[in-house]
């Protein structure tokens, strides 16, 4: 049986059910109970025939929970997400956990609305956001947050970051400069299309006069107001000695107005207001849809960070408190309820936990994790309460990064669009003296057509889809990517995938699952004791190798003065002797004449002698062959370079049928090795995870790691891949190769229209709001082709 509340499995033994229609109705717990029966007793039951069943209701909110609720009454907390209107007026926006369909919106909104002191709640289905006015005389927040909990959705305040109220602000403006534009381009092209297909042709030239007079009065607030943005940037250019395609858009628009005023004033040559409103109103038309992809990317990072619980229960002497998440510090112990969103970044002290981190990755199946564990803030505890240790908050958290990246990826331009934004300053240099050229031409043929035929090949050749080619399909990747847990860093991506023939990997923790267990092992001495030491030190390595070693003792050695030797191993002092444990290159230097057993990679050693080996093994990837494979497949060569032993290199490369390998490699030979592969001409891509490859992932033309990876891995590296399947390398780079050709595509259009029209511009033979037309329907082209990469 299924839920009838939330549509979820009912457990066995609960036996709860709903009187809905007559007929009772299954429920999985008290809580689904509670919250339909208040749905039905409100008479809000219509919500369970127009939902949609096809999409699952999360827990409702516990009882315990709804007494933190009260804290969102604080004044200093309300500081953050509530507007003061006035005395008896406050708004806020609360971000709603779970709704799921167009029903659930109405349910929301129906409620509320029964609430004495509610003036206003208006539900956006598709970003999830609630936006409530109310009376704070008659009705306090807290009180709104429980009304919606009763009908079983969590909301939380929201908080735009700054980028995004920005973007806010942009699309606003823009859409009352449209709304001007688009007003006054209908009212004169009224009086235009009369004009030009003569139907007031036998009305006096005092009429058509006048006419021209309500088309000028239409068309100034265009030319005032809707187009301020084009002179503006215009100005910029100006100041910084630079041309861009706002200045002959400024031009055309200045000189097309101030030539038709001149001709309503003294009644002679030809107005082309309607020009000038249209041209406006596609040309704002363009820069908005631009701004809107822009956004939209923002806005997907910017709503994990509005996800985040305002809340936090802290561990103290007496008990637990609830407090803000900005006063958590790290060393913190929190407690983090079955159902509720982690407010912090933490290491896992509970036995184990299950937590959905769908979230940053787009999986939707929760991870497995044991005692010290990271756990990221953002991800949502599934099963039952845990505790973390606080490790990072606010904007050092995982999460805060992501958005941080995703800023910089969009604000950096690639190679690309530095070159095509080059080509249109000479494009544009090159259009201004071919529109002063033909302004001479054309009075020297024909004075009175000279100023129009101008106007028309400044507007037509304006170089706005050109502009517009790289920038809209950055956005659009960056913003898929992430969606699928992939990071970019920059647009190098973009850049290096079409000379990349090299890619070298990592083996541990990259092609294998980095996830060792110890299944040999050949000790000299006395097993207990070589537990304390190895024990001991491994627990300063943060190799993935060094993991089952570390646990091999409940009270490991103590040891001092440890010294880590890069892809070597570690050396220490313990009861004043020096101990070293790693790979047998290391312990050669103490011991020369050592030779390792078979496959055995660890080694411990005194001074004196060799204590133990020690043999580990590592999981390979379940989709490591497949990826290489179309590597392959794709001619691309894939190579490993390993610290690991070349034995255990070569067994691994034989079974993905790796033709090239080099094992027992240390981090200045891996850096060697792609620094002599780059000398030769070749583009080399690095993918891997640990400490030691930091130097080498820095160097590659481009590197990728994992979100599991060192935090001197993650640093180096230009891509982080959030989800941990090796095939995302695959996503990679089919999307930046799908971008560079929606690029090339976009370019080619913009400057075969831009070269093409041109001469017909000059020659006379199109007016100049047929151009403002197709100027805007290419940049339209533009950025409906870049809007392909939103999908996958």
């Amino acid at each position: 049986m299924e839920c009838f509340h939330c549509l979820q499995p009912v457990p066995k033994g609960v036996n709860l059910s709903v009187e809905y229609k007559g007929s009772d109705r299954p429920v999985c717990c008290a809580g689904c109970q509670a919250v339909a029966q208040t749905i039905i007793q409100h008479r809000l039951h219509a919500y369970y025939e127009h939902r949609d069943p096809t999409q699952l209701q999360e827990s409702p909110v516990l009882p315990d929970e709804l007494n933190d609720l009260a804290l969102y009454d604080h004044p200093d907390l309300q500081k953050d997400f509530v507007r003061h209107e006035s005395d008896d007026t406050e708004i806020a926006t609360l971000t709603v956990e779970n709704i799921t369909c167009g029903a659930c919106g109405w349910l929301i909104e129906r409620e509320l609305m029964r609430l004495k002191g509610i003036q206003k709640a208006v539900v956006n289905v598709t970003s999830r956001r609630l936006q409530v006015t109310w009376s704070p005389g008659e009705l306090k927040l807290s009180e709104i947050l429980r009304a919606l909990a009763g009908i079983g959705y969590k909301a939380l305040p929201f908080q735009p970051n700054e980028a995004e109220q920005q973007y806010t602000r942009q699309r606003k403006n823009y859409i009352r400069r449209l709304g001007v534009a688009g007003i006054a381009t209908m009212q004169v092209m009224m009086v235009a299309f009369g004009l030009y297909f003569g139907a007031v042709s036998d009305l006096s030239p005092d009429l058509q006069r006048f006419l021209w007079g309500v088309s000028l009065v239409f068309a100034t607030p265009v030319i005032l107001y809707s187009a301020q943005p084009f002179y503006a940037g215009a100005l910029r250019a100006l100041q910084a000695s630079r041309l861009n395609m706002d200045i002959p858009v400024s031009i055309a628009l200045l000189g097309a107005y101030s030539a038709s005023v001149y001709a309503t004033i003294t009644n002679t040559g030809e107005v082309y207001f309607e020009s000038i409103s249209m041209f406006t109103f596609f040309l704002l038309t363009g820069r908005f849809l631009e701004l809107l992809a822009k956004e939209r990317a923002l806005k997907f990072a910017t709503n994990r960070l509005t996800l985040l619980p305002k809340l936090a229960t802290r561990e103290t002497e007496n008990g637990s408190e609830s407090i803000a998440i900005r006063q958590l510090n790290v060393g913190d112990i929190i407690r983090v309820k079955a159902g509720e969103t982690i407010p912090a970044d933490g290491s896992l002290l509970s036995s184990q936990a299950q937590v959905d981190e769908s979230l940053l990755t787009g999986e939707s199946l929760p991870r497995s994790k044991k005692p010290g564990d990271a756990v990221i803030a953002g991800s949502i505890n599934q099963h039952s309460p845990i505790r973390i240790e606080v490790t990072a908050t606010a904007q050092q958290t995982v999460l805060a990064g992501i958005v941080s990246m995703q800023d910089s990826a969009l604000a950096v331009k690639p190679k690309a669009q530095q070159v095509i934004d080059k080509i249109a300053g000479y494009f544009i240099a090159a259009l201004l003296i071919i529109a002063v050229i033909t302004y001479f031409c054309w009075w020297w043929i024909q004075p009175e057509h000279a100023l129009w035929v101008t106007l028309a090949v400044l507007v037509a050749t304006c170089p706005c889809a050109l502009s517009l080619a790289a920038p809209t399909a950055l956005t659009g990747i960056i913003h898929r990517l992430n969606r699928d847990g992939i990071l970019l860093k920059g647009a190098d991506v973009l850049e290096s995938v079409k000379e990349l023939d090299k890619v070298c990997l990592d083996k541990t923790g990259t092609l294998t699952e980095g996830k060792f267990r110890l299944v040999e092992r050949d000790d000299v001495i006395d097993s207990e004791t070589v537990n304390d030491l190895v024990s001991g030190l491994e627990s300063f390595s943060e190799h993935p190798l060094s993991v089952p070693l570390s646990q091999l003792s409940e009270s490991p050695a103590q040891f001092q003065n440890v010294e880590n030797e890069i892809g070597l191993g570690l050396q220490g002092e313990f009861n004043d002797r020096q101990y070293r444990v790693g790979s047998e290159t290391y312990i050669q230097q103490w011991h020369p004449e050592f030779k390792a057993l078979n496959k055995h990679q660890v080694i411990i050693a005194s001074r004196e002698r060799v204590l133990a080996q020690f043999r580990v093994e590592d999981q390979l990837r379940e989709d490591a062959l497949v990826t290489i494979n179309w590597l392959k497949e794709k001619g691309y060569q894939p190579i490993i370079l390993s610290g690991d032993s070349q034995s255990r290199v070569e067994s691994l490369a034989q079974e993905l049928g790796i033709s090239e390998y080099h094992g027992a490699l240390k981090p200045e030979q891996k850096l060697a090795f792609v620094t002599e592969q780059q000398d030769t001409g070749n583009t080399v891509w690095m993918i891997g995870d640990g400490i030691n490859d930091s130097p080498v992932l820095a160097k590659a033309n481009l590197s990728m790691t994992f979100s599991q990876a060192s935090d001197l891995a993650q640093t180096a590296a230009d891509v982080v891949l959030l989800s941990e399947p090796l095939s995302q390398v695959k996503t990679v780079i089919e999307s930046a190769l799908k971008t560079r050709r929606i690029m090339q595509q976009n370019f080619v259009w913009a400057l075969v229209y831009n070269v093409s029209i041109l001469p017909v511009a000059a020659m006379g033979m199109i007016a100049p709001w047929a151009a403002a037309l197709g100027m805007s329907l290419s940049s339209l082209l533009v950025i409906g082709n870049s809007l392909r990469l939103y999908r996958k």
